[in-house]
């Protein structure tokens, strides 16, 4: 009998890192895929991510709601209770064998709470890493509730060790978005403004001669995320280049980020910048491939960043003791820092390829193991 997977997307990011996994999964003869979306990833404002998904051919199994508005700590804690109870009835009606708790957002806690108490094993992405904010206590609480870890590199397979889980049940496996990059054509073979539409100026975007900006809320700061995101826009207004900007993910802060951007807009009407909603991963990546340099605090100039070797500016405290590569420059929420980091890795160009994520075979290596892997939901401390 097929072992069934159960994988939970709810937001944008999340697909990206599971992709090459739910391909594997669905291709794998001992493995059968139960996909459940929600949150943002079924939502307008966000940019309908859902549709991408059903476009790339992978059947849905359950649909739920949970996301409450206000990207304030509140609704972030209530979001995650509700959460909780509608996956307890999805996970009751899906009945699978195990279920992939994704990284170290709250949904993803609220994914591993309902699967534990359901005595439903958890596999969990990306555990032992170090970063900013809220995330990391989340993603180490994810850790503990998790049967099996999937990590991305080394150092985050002696932390999980550390922290008490079963050496024989720790996997480094690189990170699965590397896989979508590996063997694709990062040329710039597709018009930007006519496929994803947008808000702004049009502007030219050829190789090289833009800047890809992604930041999102910090969660434990996001007070000051209306004040923090101004930094940015003044500083990449003064440099004056052709600019693609993303919107932010739907932490607590969200609500500042998107009303200081839209105050700017209007007050200064930049004829450089043009902001999306959101891009399909592949589009994504022949975006900031190209671009003279990403800024912002998003992973992805950590991640995927380091193996295309794109020069980046990463702003804050979001990304903080991550592993990184030479191709990051850090800086803080500060105008001047952030223009002058920008000149130097425009100035400094395309950096080598470092493999420090992955090598892009981290899909087929998750799948193959889940499907043969001995489990218990049973756990203890190994030390």
């Amino acid at each position: 009998m097929k072992r069934k997977i159960c994988i939970v997307l709810t937001v944008r990011g999340n697909y990206a890192k599971m992709k090459s996994i739910m391909r594997e999964i669905k291709n794998h003869s001992n493995c059968e895929l139960q996909l459940v979306v929600g949150g943002a990833v079924i939502l307008h404002k966000f940019g309908n991510p859902v549709n991408i998904i059903e476009a790339d051919g992978f059947e849905i199994s359950e649909m739920v709601h949970f996301l409450v508005e206000g990207g304030k700590p509140i609704t972030m804690a209530k979001s995650t209770g509700l959460a909780v109870v509608e996956l307890s009835t999805v996970f009751e009606n899906l009945r699978p064998d195990i279920v992939m708790a994704i990284a170290d957002r709250f949904e993803a806690l609220a994914v591993a709470v309902a699967a534990s108490y359901m005595n439903i094993p958890v596999a969990h992405l990306e555990g032992g890493e170090l970063s900013g904010s809220i995330d990391e206590s989340i993603r180490h609480a994810i850790t503990k509730l998790s049967h099996i870890h999937f990590v991305a590199t080394q150092k985050s397979k002696e932390r999980v060790i550390k922290m008490g889980e079963d050496p024989q049940n720790v996997y480094v496996v690189g990170s699965p978005t590397i896989d979508l990059i590996r063997d694709l054509n990062l040329d710039l073979d597709f018009d930007v403004f006519e496929k994803y539409g947008g808000v702004g100026a049009f502007i030219s975007v050829t190789k090289n001669n833009y800047i890809v900006v992604s930041q999102h809320p910090v969660t434990t700061e996001y007070e000051q995320a209306g004040e923090q995101i101004q930094e940015t826009l003044h500083a990449i207004n003064d440099i004056n280049m052709p600019t693609l900007w993303l919107w932010p993910n739907m932490d607590a802060g969200t609500d500042e980020i998107s009303k200081g951007i839209r105050k700017f807009r209007e007050k200064y009407q930049p004829s450089h910048i043009h902001f999306f909603k959101n891009f399909a991963f592949e589009d994504y990546a022949k975006l900031i491939n190209n671009a003279a340099v990403l800024v912002g605090n998003t992973s992805s100039g950590i991640r995927e960043s380091a193996y295309l070797g794109v020069p980046v500016v990463n702003i804050g405290t979001r990304q903080n003791y991550r592993e990184r590569g030479e191709n990051v420059i850090d800086v803080g929420y500060n105008k001047d820092e952030i223009k002058e980091a920008i000149k130097k890795q425009i100035a400094h160009g395309k950096y080598s390829s470092n493999h420090l994520y992955g090598d892009g075979h981290a899909g087929e290596k998750i799948a193959e193991i889940l499907s043969t892997c001995k489990i218990s939901v049973q756990k203890r401390l190994m030390y």
